[in-house]
């Protein structure tokens, strides 16, 4: 007999709870990662597609880690503005680099990002869709299973766990430690210091970065590309402290620390990189960097913006699409990777910042484009033309390198 008014459906209460339990351990899209790609994937997600039931899950007590992500107004498409604007916490009007032999203000504005804004803006909006504390277990077709013992059914898997070591990738690195500090005298800036490389040279390029957020405050932050991954955190502080003292500050507090090892890309195969995994992948975990500088904001902002208006999420369009993304931006990549050959495998460590410094000589609208990934021929063969800032017989060896596709010892 069928529900009518005469004979109306008794509903067993264990039938509608199991009902109510599938539903809740249910979700359309489960984002492993709550850092800045998995922030910034769920923040697209909210603003356009509503109508998808999505969670993120972050394996540490804090969502949206602990850091600056910083990048030129230049080096972000124009319909992704309108995602990253509640996020910004500095804007600065241009730029400056220092080198030993000339230093140059830029007019290319300056931008950054921070994880307390994220989880001002994007946790407030995003609310119980974000779970912390939640380490992954086991990844499976159709579920995933937290340490917990907890499993739940999902539609589809991206990983934003960041990056993992692979032998399909060859890298460098860029090292980092950096002090938020408040000073007792005014610090003099009015525009970001990208690049002071005016300092002592250690452990490959080093370089110290500023980002002044107010006349007594600022980031100070001492940057190294190495050979090596080690961090010695105590060494590297105290050359801040060294830079601090020639600036002519005077350290009031320290506010805040971050530290990190970005990676650089020196070669690899990313067909190879794709196959290790048949899982949607975003952030580092997709290999979504700039080559040369580290920067990721821009590429993950793009590739959220692109996942948050395909039709179909389903694992086979996520995947494809992340892939396909994280290839074409592999490849678009190649020459920044024969830059960063040059860098890490022609110059001496301690004279990598020639090549820098020749670099910065250039006119400003090619410097603008290298950031963005977006360098035109002519810029290409502008960068490399003329005596190169290296050895003659070590550039010509990575110029001529025929296997830039395939991993590098370095």
């Amino acid at each position: 007999m069928g529900c009518d008014e005469v004979a109306p459906c008794r509903l067993n209460p264990n039938v509608l709870l199991r009902a109510i339990m599938v539903k809740k351990n249910h979700i359309d899209i489960a984002i492993l990662g709550g850092g800045l790609s998995g922030a910034l994937i769920g923040w697209a997600l909210h603003q356009h597609r509503p109508d998808v039931n999505f969670r993120i899950f972050e394996g540490s007590e804090q969502f949206g880690g602990s850091q600056i992500w910083s990048f030129h107004e230049t080096d972000i498409p124009q319909d992704c503005v309108q995602l990253i604007e509640p996020l910004i916490v500095h804007r600065w009007a241009g730029q400056q680099v220092r080198f030993p032999a000339f230093h140059r203000e830029l007019s290319t504005p300056y931008i950054s990002v921070n994880s307390e804004r994220i989880r001002e803006v994007i946790g407030k909006a995003l609310g119980d869709k974000i779970r912390t504390s939640q380490h992954i277990d086991a990844v499976t077709s159709g579920h995933i299973k937290l340490q917990s013992g907890e499993t739940i059914e999902v539609g589809a898997v991206i990983d934003c766990r960041g990056q993992r070591t692979t032998p399909h990738l060859t890298l460098g690195f860029q090292k980092f430690v950096g002090q938020v500090m408040r000073f007792a005298n005014p610090h003099g800036l009015k525009t970001p210091i990208i690049m002071d490389a005016d300092v002592e040279q250690i452990d490959g390029y080093r370089f110290v970065y500023v980002l002044p957020y107010d006349e007594h405050t600022a980031m100070v932050e001492d940057t190294r590309y190495a050979d090596g991954a080690d961090l010695d955190r105590k060494a590297i502080q105290s050359a801040i402290a060294d830079y601090v003292t020639k600036m002519g500050w005077q350290i009031d507090e320290i506010l805040t620390a971050e530290e990190g090892v970005l990676p650089i890309a020196l070669g690899g195969d990313i067909h190879g990189f794709w196959q290790e995994a048949q899982t949607a992948k975003a952030g580092m975990a997709a290999a979504l960097f700039h080559p040369l500088t580290g920067y990721s904001l821009p590429y993950v902002l793009q590739l959220a913006n692109k996942i948050a208006h395909l039709d179909e999420l389903t694992p086979e369009g996520l995947y494809q699409l992340t892939r396909n993304f994280s290839v074409s931006m592999w490849e678009k990549g190649s020459y920044y990777r024969l830059l960063c050959r040059m860098l890490f495998q022609a110059a001496e460590p301690d004279k990598r910042y020639k090549v820098l410094e020749r670099f910065y000589k250039l006119p400003q609208p090619l410097i603008e484009r290298l950031y963005a990934g977006n360098s035109t021929l002519g810029d290409k063969a502008r960068i490399l033309v003329g005596k190169p800032p290296v050895p003659i017989v070590k550039a010509l060896r990575v110029l001529t390198d025929k296997h830039t596709s395939q991993p590098i010892k370095t």
